[in-house]
């Protein structure tokens, strides 16, 4: 009977209690940092995604073969194909959002171009909220990459933490020397990627 009751009022001493709590903070922290960066993961994998579809669309433009209206004379022959890269198109919005969505307008801002020029030419719409501002850059860049006079670049800028520094995504594509193929970089550059 004795030894019941000296243990019965036993408890957890202070020592105790505190490892416990630290070890809880420590968790909770890594907890934090682990969601933050899988958020800022998935906002970026907008952009990546979206750009490889820009480029995508700038490469299967130019292999489209575009020829010129005409009537051909009788034992004639008629202008021959041609291959052709779309023209710039303007960037969507035309300044990085900070920290916020841009709703595009389904009514002017991927629907702007012709056949041969901007996003029409490209064939490349979103109308879902974006973080990024995109372009579509012929001969110039946007971002930090180098484009020869024969390439472009379809191209991510974004503030998603509204701090003023920007990160940048952009993937570069050039005609080739045959002048009847592209080719498009093997990665997409990433400049700040959480910025």
């Amino acid at each position: 009977m004795r030894s019941y009751k000296r243990f019965n009022g036993r408890g957890f001493t202070l020592v105790e209690l505190m490892i416990v709590v630290a070890i809880i903070g420590v968790l909770a922290a890594l907890a934090i940092y682990g969601v933050r960066r899988y958020l800022a993961s998935a906002k970026t994998s907008e952009a990546r995604n979206t750009v490889g579809a820009i480029a995508r669309g700038g490469a299967a433009a130019f292999e489209r073969e575009t020829t010129a209206s005409e009537i051909v004379a009788e034992g004639g022959n008629s202008v021959a194909n041609s291959h052709a890269l779309c023209t710039s198109a303007l960037p969507v919005p035309a300044l990085a959002p900070a920290g916020v969505k841009y709703q595009p307008n389904s009514a002017a801002d991927f629907e702007v171009g012709t056949a041969l020029a901007g996003w029409k030419c490209l064939r490349f719409s979103i109308n879902q909220p974006i973080y990024y501002s995109y372009g579509y850059q012929v001969g110039t860049a946007r971002t930090g990459v180098t484009v020869s006079a024969t390439g472009f670049e379809a191209s991510a800028v974004g503030d998603i933490d509204a701090d003023v520094i920007t990160s940048q995504f952009a993937r570069v594509g050039e005609i080739n020397a045959d002048g009847a193929t592209i080719r498009l970089s093997t990665q997409i550059f990433v400049n700040e990627e959480f910025e």
